[in-house]
């Protein structure tokens, strides 16, 4: 017993953590990931990797060098990012009204971050999202719930961190700052997760596939650079010294490599050479590369013309084209993206009050002069649409006419007859 405890004296102990305990959860996006979170319903297969050792290994860094990947990705991420995300609010009556003194819509369409243009980091979040299957972005709240900012974060450099059911984010913001936020804090763009919050990347899940493409692009590469073996040389095998043979192989290359032979080596007599030309099967693996295409097509379920696969329809049905790649491909991507947007930039009781998002997709299906103004004429006579309405719609100058904000009465309808005696009173 020491002096101090024989006094009474009790030393100070330190004050309990009151924070919860943070698990590190497994996410494709730490460095060193947790395995196991990817074997579930894979058949104990890591994720992106294949049961052929020799087949490449499809991650979506190596895969966006296929011009097809990339165009897919591109399409997506461009298309959306150059229509306005806005906000609107739903009506109890059904109809949506357009939300413009918002903060969301100001730092997803003009300015995203200091000097960041809205556009940029919407396509960097819906590019990592197309390819990676993950796309985390940090947007901070001032101290009265007001958004400052949204600035992408490199999914590489994000951990995920857990506490029961919240989900905590480690990472490094623009300004070289560590920081650990909740998930509120956060837009976190995910594709088909397993738990619910760790995304997939379509190229891990279809990593067979993507990796045959990979192959077959690098099998091109080397056939069209001359890096595969285009000739056998058959030696004799009698040397005196390794360094006697290693001189004569050197010599038989250079006399095969010599610009003046005019395609005819000199070689010795008892020396060979046997040409390996292209065979029918390296030919039918370059032409399999067509097919990778419209595999990797299917996979962001890209419609074949926006790849410029033109053999699958012709200029006559562009329109339709346009309305499928509209409905069948970004519909699809634009749905997640709104909904993670909601998620991660308003609050609970604005999505409870009926706030939602909204990608203006009519930007990509802009009609010619001749169609719009046909239209506005069908509208505005139908009754469906007034004339300052129409106006606006066609972005001219809006009129002050009598008539310029009233509907014009549908066609089976006449004005109602007044009696004689209305008409002598108004006259008197």
């Amino acid at each position: 017993m020491s002096f101090l405890s024989r006094i009474g004296f009790k030393p100070k102990t330190a004050a309990p953590r009151i924070e919860p305990a943070v698990l590190q959860a497994a996410t494709s996006g730490t460095r060193n990931p947790d395995k196991s979170v990817f074997d579930i319903g894979w058949h104990g297969s890591t994720l992106g990797s294949s049961k052929v050792k020799r087949l490449p290994r499809a991650t979506p860094t190596l895969a966006q060098r296929h011009a097809t990947v990339f165009a897919c990705c591109n399409n997506i991420a461009g298309d959306l990012a150059k229509v306005p995300l806005q906000i609107y609010e739903q009506q109890p009556d059904g109809t949506e009204q357009l939300v413009t003194q918002h903060a969301a819509s100001y730092l997803l369409n003009v300015e995203s971050a200091p000097n960041v243009s809205a556009k940029l980091l919407r396509f960097q979040m819906v590019y990592a999202f197309a390819l990676r299957g993950r796309s985390p972005s940090y947007a901070p709240r001032t101290g009265a719930g007001e958004l400052e900012l949204v600035e992408f974060i490199n999914p590489d450099r994000v951990t995920m961190l857990r506490s029961g059911r919240d989900r905590f984010f480690d990472f490094e913001d623009g300004a070289e700052v560590r920081r650990r936020v909740p998930a509120s804090a956060m837009v976190f763009l995910r594709y088909m997760p397993i738990d619910g919050w760790t995304g997939r990347s379509p190229i891990e899940v279809a990593a067979e596939s993507f990796g045959l493409a990979l192959a077959g692009q690098e099998a091109a590469a080397r056939t069209a650079t001359g890096g595969t073996a285009r000739a056998v040389l058959k030696v004799h095998g009698a040397y005196e010294s390794d360094e006697d043979r290693v001189r004569n192989q050197r010599a038989l290359k250079n006399a095969i490599d010599d610009p003046e032979a005019n395609g005819f080596p000199i070689i010795e007599h008892d020396e060979e050479v046997e040409v390996l030309d292209l065979s029918a099967a390296d030919q039918e693996l370059l032409a399999s590369r067509k097919f990778d295409r419209e595999q990797i097509a299917a996979t962001y379920r890209m419609p074949p013309s926006k790849l410029q696969m033109l053999e699958h329809g012709v200029k006559a049905n562009g329109q339709q084209q346009a309305i499928d790649y509209l409905t069948d491909c970004l519909m699809h991507w634009s749905s997640l993206v709104e909904a993670e947007m909601a998620m991660g930039l308003l609050t609970r009781g604005e999505r409870e009050r009926g706030l939602v998002f909204r990608h203006d997709f009519s930007a990509l299906l802009q009609p010619t002069t001749q169609e719009l103004y046909t239209a506005l004429n069908k509208a505005v006579g139908g009754p469906f649409m007034t004339a300052n309405q129409a106006q606006r719609t066609a972005k001219l100058p809006v009129t002050n006419g009598p008539d310029d904000d009233k509907l014009n009465p549908a066609p089976n309808m006449t004005a109602q007859p007044q009696s004689e005696t209305s008409e002598e009173d108004e006259n008197t």
